[in-house]
């Protein structure tokens, strides 16, 4: 389940892709497929090394175009083992609303990629995720957990203040909102009849890609859809000011 639209990002063979926060890698395996030379960093050590493994899957079935590469290391996402400006393409999925200093994170991406790179970053979309935090201390109050709600127009601040350029934004995920309110209404821990149901219906449509819940999905994105994502650029030369007003106030809507 991919959240970044890789049309958008325009991941092309040959590129240097950074996933940070790769969690199990489903965006480290697509960028590999798509014959970049990949690099997967996370901080946890079960995440490193089921995405390793699923890495040399792809490889030994002949999934990754010849000239692509995947590696993973395990790191700190406000301290990247990544030279300046070494990178094309970086992804930041769901990662930067579990970070304490966000703020050094995104410097970070900024000062790995090279002039002209281009970065996704996705979070918790605003509404639907503070719907989940009303209903469940559990759901984010733990160990590693959220400890920030976005609002869109502060995500794209942050990265403009980093230096980098955003462009694009879409909204993803909208199934997976109800179900996380289901899971916060009846005990995140607790599994029960209608969130196993629903839960199948994910799988379902992850499996299949149905016309009915694609097409579903895409109408109600804009409305409900859980994840916010913002594509953003490094530009060739230094931005001079402040991201524009028009373009700020297009974020009203995330």
């Amino acid at each position: 389940m991919l959240t970044v639209d890789y049309d958008l990002l325009d991941v092309r063979p040959g590129m240097r892709v950074l996933d940070l926060g790769c969690g199990e890698g489903r965006h480290a395996f697509e960028a590999y497929r798509r014959g970049a030379s990949v690099l997967a960093v996370d901080w946890g050590q079960h995440e490193v090394a089921t995405t390793a493994e699923w890495l040399g899957a792809i490889a030994a079935a002949g999934e990754a175009p010849a000239g692509a590469s995947a590696a993973v290391a395990r790191g700190d996402l406000r301290a990247l083992p990544v030279p300046d400006a070494s990178v094309d393409r970086v992804i930041a999925s769901e990662v930067l609303e579990h970070i304490v200093d966000d703020r050094t994170a995104i410097a970070e991406i900024a000062r790995v990629l090279r002039p002209g790179g281009r970065v996704a970053v996705t979070v918790p979309r605003y509404g639907p995720e503070r719907i989940c935090w009303g209903l469940s201390d559990a759901y984010h109050a733990n160990e590693g957990g959220h400890i920030r709600i976005y609002r869109g127009d502060q995500l794209w601040e942050r990265l403009a203040a980093a230096g980098l350029q955003p462009t694009d934004t879409h909204h993803a995920h909208a199934l997976h909102a109800p179900y996380w309110w289901l899971k916060c209404a009846v005990g995140v821990d607790r599994d029960t009849a209608l969130t196993r149901a629903y839960h199948r219906l994910l799988v379902w449509d992850l499996v299949r890609r149905p016309w009915l819940t694609r097409t579903a999905e895409r109408v109600l994105d804009p409305l409900i859809g859980k994840s916010f994502v913002v594509y953003a650029d490094k530009p060739a030369t230094p931005l001079e000011g402040a991201v524009s007003d028009d373009a700020a106030a297009g974020l009203a809507r995330a």
